[in-house]
C-alpha cells in the first residue's frame, strides 16, 4: 500500500517543493491551498506523471468547516494517511501598533488555526493505526522574534509550543510531531523585500544566501525519515543566521 502525505499551502514555495519530493519518493498526495486552483492542477498533473495519485482541494484550512470537508474527501480517497505537513501560512510586515484587527485574524487563521484544525483531523485518521507523523513549518522568528514581524513571530512561537505539547500527548500512540524552523527561504512570501533589503539580509547570513524551497523540502523529508524516537523537536535551518 502506498503511503499518503497531506500538505497544506501546496501550490507554491516550500509546499510545492515538498509535494514534488514526496511524489518522487512514491507517496500519494492530498494537497490544499487557499485559492490557487490552477497551480494545484498543474502540480497534480506533474505528480500523476510520476505515478502518484493526487487529490487537490482549494479552501481556507483556517476555517473548521472547510478543513472538515477537505479531510472528508481524503477519507473517501485514501484508506489512511502517513504524514501531515502543516505548511499553510502568510507573513505580515509592519509596526505592531499599525496592525488592524482583520490582519491579525487573517494571520492567526492562516498560520495557527489551520495547523490546529488539520492536526485534529489527521490525528483521528492516524490513531486507529497507532502510527503517523505531523510536521509543522515554523520560522526562526518563532524561536527568536523579529522586529516589525511581532504578530507573525507570535503565531510561529505558538506553532513551536503546539509541536512540543502535542508530541508529548501523541507519543504513547506512536505519532511523532516535529517542526522545521526555516530562516530566509527564496519563496513568494519574501517578495515584499526590495533587492537592497534582500542584499542586506543575506549579508547577515553566514552562508551568504537565501535557502531554496528544495532544501526546505529535503529537511522535511529527513525529519520524516528520522528515527522514531525523534519527536517534540524544533529543527532550525537558517544558514547559521540566528
Amino acid at each position: 500500500m502506498k503511503k499518503t502525505v497531506v500538505i497544506t499551502g501546496a501550490s507554491r514555495g516550500i509546499g510545492r517543493a515538498a509535494a514534488m519530493l514526496f511524489a518522487r519518493q512514491g507517496f500519494d498526495l492530498a494537497l490544499s491551498c487557499r485559492n490557487n486552483t490552477q497551480l494545484l492542477e498543474t502540480l497534480r498533473a506533474e505528480a500523476q506523471g510520476m505515478g502518484s495519485h493526487c487529490l487537490i482541494f482549494t479552501g481556507d484550512m483556517g476555517d473548521p468547516g472547510t478543513c472538515r470537508e477537505f479531510f472528508g474527501r481524503i477519507r473517501e480517497r485514501f484508506p489512511r494517511i502517513e504524514l501531515l505537513i502543516n505548511n499553510a501560512g502568510r507573513s505580515l510586515n509592519g509596526l505592531f501598533q499599525d496592525m488592524s484587527e482583520d490582519q491579525w485574524q487573517q494571520l492567526l487563521s492562516s498560520n495557527l488555526n489551520s495547523a490546529v484544525y488539520c492536526s485534529q483531523q489527521a490525528i483521528r485518521m492516524m490513531l486507529p493505526f497507532q502510527s503517523g507523523c505531523i510536521l509543522n513549518v515554523s520560522s526562526v522568528w518563532g524561536n527568536a522574534g523579529a522586529s516589525c514581524e511581532a504578530a507573525y513571530s507570535a503565531t510561529k512561537g505558538a506553532i513551536n509550543s503546539l509541536t512540543k505539547a502535542l508530541a508529548k500527548e501523541l507519543a504513547p500512540s506512536h505519532i511523532r510531531v516535529n517542526a522545521a524552523a526555516f530562516g530566509l527561504i527564496d519563496t513568494d512570501m519574501n517578495r515584499f523585500l526590495t533587492p537592497d533589503e534582500q542584499d542586506a539580509l543575506t549579508q547577515e547570513i553566514p552562508s551568504g544566501r537565501m535557502g531554496t524551497p528544495e532544501e526546505a523540502a529535503l529537511l522535511l523529508w529527513q525529519l520524516y525519515q528520522a528515527p522514531k524516537y525523534l519527536t517534540g523537536q524544533i529543527v532550525t535551518m537558517d544558514g547559521g543566521w540566528i
